[in-house]
């Protein structure tokens, strides 16, 4: 299917002003790329987020000392009431509160549930499993202070894009037998999840947005490859799927992620798990966080939003 109009729009003038020798990825400061990324995201999202949602600043407990994170109060939310813990894309190296506070803004106001989006501790300063540990020990926190946040704990799910994806279900699956936790949803925007073997989606496709130097930037980064915990950051290569929450996955059709998100749904739902499927084919990579780029972002959003207060 063709690409998005507003979306090939600004690809289009972002290509025509790009350099035409720009220095690869490895060459520049990592929170050189982060400020970049966060100007060009933040000029894409921020003037149709929903101003009216309650945004606080606070600590939560992460694996090795406190983090930073942002509990997001839409007008009217229940007390105690639904709490989705999100977790911001970014390949593990990029990405923090500000490039996804307007997604975050409209997940609570579309959805009705509080968000607690948290700022897990990146590579490569920080490299696997720092970021997955931190995810978990936030999940935790959340439930263990359910009660000061206003949340009801038996109404608690985790969610995330891109590599936040890979996070929200890595922590499902460290939670799956935690009793005392009972997650209930997971959200998994076009999810990182490392499939066994490479699919078609990530053969083909060098871009737009996510491409395959930027994807082996990533991995190089998070160094997880070898590690004695390599699972968990592949969901994917999990043997078993059973008894996890149910899931929202969504994927883009110009998107390296097509298919191992495509194909993680299928697997959840073989395994006995509810798992819903929603593909956007003229989307890209990264799609919910441009939406004053594109209407489809928007609708895209209110999409995830339901799923969220269906489940929650």
């Amino acid at each position: 299917m063709s690409m998005d109009p507003h979306i090939k729009a600004m690809l289009d003038e972002q290509a025509a002003a790009a350099p035409a020798e720009a220095p690869p990825l490895s060459a520049i400061p990592p929170e050189m790329v982060r400020m970049g990324y966060r100007m060009q995201r933040q000029a894409q999202n921020q003037a149709s987020a929903p101003q009216d949602v309650e945004a606080k600043d606070l600590k939560v407990a992460g694996a090795a000392g406190p983090i930073a994170a942002r509990l997001y109060t839409p007008p009217g939310a229940e007390t105690p009431g639904a709490l989705l813990v999100y977790f911001h894309g970014g390949g593990f190296v990029i990405g923090d509160l500000e490039t996804h506070d307007g997604h975050c803004r409209r997940l609570a106001s579309f959805s009705g549930a509080r968000v607690l989006a948290v700022d897990y501790r990146l590579a490569p300063e920080h490299p696997f499993p720092a970021g997955h540990d931190d995810a978990l020990a936030a999940t935790r926190w959340a439930f263990d202070h359910a009660a000061e946040l206003g949340v009801d704990r038996n109404r608690i799910g985790v969610g995330g894009d891109s590599a936040g994806g890979n996070l929200a279900a890595s922590v499902c699956i460290d939670l799956r037998d935690d009793h005392t936790r009972p997650l209930k949803f997971q959200l998994l925007l076009y999810p990182a999840v490392w499939p066994h073997t490479w699919t078609q989606s990530r053969e083909d496709r060098d871009g737009p947005v996510l491409t395959k130097a930027a994807m082996a930037w990533f991995e190089t980064a998070l160094a997880a490859a070898g590690h004695p915990c390599e699972l968990r950051m592949a969901p994917a290569r999990q043997d078993d799927l059973s008894g996890l929450p149910p899931a929202f996955v969504a994927t883009a059709g110009h998107d390296p992620l097509e298919h191992e998100g495509r194909d993680y749904a299928a697997a959840l739902s073989a395994a006995g798990v509810p798992a819903h499927h929603a593909n956007y084919p003229a989307l890209v990579h990264d799609f919910y966080i441009m939406g004053d780029v594109s209407p489809a972002v928007i609708d895209a959003a209110r999409e995830a939003a339901e799923a969220i207060r269906a489940a929650l």
